[in-house]
């Protein structure tokens, strides 16, 4: 499992570095046919890591019920990320996968209730939700390079 942390965070890492010289506007901006965001779609990354992993083992997100609510799935932009907020963005998505492997290994994913995806996977356990959140990852990553064309 090492491995699938490590790899989570360099992903994360990646994502903060193509995107660090973007304006607000920029990270805000919706383009033709798309209907979201660079800024979207990196808190959306932050809120389906959480309920993925914690919400679904019976544990307190560690992201606000708001939060949650605003970048969950079946949500999209809703007015402006500010700058500041985009900022709390960024330190999550670094902070929260050392937090989320720290806890992994002191044992507290106990009680995984078993979850179905909207493409039809079968999550039964801690494991196979980080693992699934690693693709859920990459399918945003692939999203927001395209974005990064239109901006």
């Amino acid at each position: 499992m090492k491995r699938k942390f490590d790899d989570l965070l360099q992903t994360r890492k990646l994502l903060l570095k193509i995107t660090t010289n973007l304006t607000n506007e920029q990270l805000n901006k919706i383009p033709e046919s798309f209907n979201n965001n660079i800024a979207w779609n990196m808190a959306h990354l932050v809120v389906t890591q959480q309920l993925l992993c914690y919400r679904n083992s019976g544990l307190k997100c560690l992201v606000s019920e708001e939060m949650i609510e605003k970048y969950q799935k079946g949500t999209a932009p809703n007015g402006t990320i500010t700058a500041e907020e985009f900022e709390e963005i960024k330190e999550l998505l670094l902070k929260l996968p050392v937090k989320l492997e720290d806890d992994y290994e002191v044992g507290v994913f106990q009680n995984y209730k078993t979850y179905l995806t909207s493409i039809g996977v079968t999550l039964n356990t801690i494991d196979d939700a980080v693992q699934f959140n690693m693709y859920h990852e990459g399918i945003h990553l692939g999203v927001i390079l395209q974005l990064l064309k239109f901006i």
